[in-house]
């Protein structure tokens, strides 16, 4: 299973950075898309130089309603109308109808399995409603965040019902509850993390800051 770091705060040269995140992840089944950045050009842009076809995305999973997760949204879309799109049921009924109007949309509530191997932790948080990807690679669990606004406790006690975590990737946000990544062995912190420097400290064997053009065999 191999994961891409398509759209990202940092990114590697010959590919657009910006302000959100989106990471792309290849199963023998399907090919995943999890959040489309801020911004559709620079989300095809790095698509096409990371030679990923957006004809192959067959599911893209919202972590949650902001814009730097959902801006590239409709440019994929218009590239790719079999494409199933996953958001969380508190997403605005305006923005859940556009979507509708072009493609099949799956509303989540609840935890459960988009594909084999693949889970969503369902709705989660009582301010930003948020979902987060669970991945299972078969030697352990890795959990795939977009801003982690519902705090880190809330995503990893959804995650551990599945099994052992075994890494988190993606946006931690504010997070300083560092005890919830003791035993990790994979920490991968991008976009809005904002204690990239004391997570390095205390975690440097796991610690591993995320960019766009970053691929990882899980």
């Amino acid at each position: 299973m191999k994961l891409t770091i398509v759209y990202d705060n940092e990114a590697e040269e010959g590919l657009i950075s910006g302000w959100g995140f989106s990471c792309y992840i290849k199963t023998e089944e399907e090919n995943i898309l999890f959040d489309t950045g801020g911004d559709g050009r620079a989300l095809l842009h790095n698509l096409r130089m990371l030679d990923i076809s957006s004809q192959e995305i067959t599911k893209v999973i919202l972590s949650h309603e902001h814009g730097d997760h959902t801006g590239g949204l409709f440019a994929l879309l218009n590239t790719n109308p079999e494409i199933e799109v996953y958001v969380p049921v508190s997403f605005s009924k305006s923005l859940k109808n556009e979507i509708a109007s072009q493609v099949r949309l799956i509303e989540v509530s609840e935890a459960q399995e988009i594909c084999r191997n693949i889970y969503t932790t369902g709705e989660l948080g009582s301010g930003v409603r948020e979902q987060s990807l669970i991945v299972d690679s078969g030697s352990g669990l890795y959990v795939i965040t977009g801003c982690s606004h519902p705090g880190l406790t809330e995503i990893m006690g959804a995650a551990l019902k599945f099994g052992r975590v075994a890494g988190i990737i993606g946006g931690l946000h504010g997070s300083m509850e560092y005890d919830l990544l003791k035993g990790l062995n994979l920490i991968g912190a991008g976009h809005c993390t904002a204690h990239k420097k004391e997570i390095a400290r205390k975690f440097p064997d796991a610690f591993l800051e995320i960019r766009a053009g970053l691929s990882l065999e899980l």
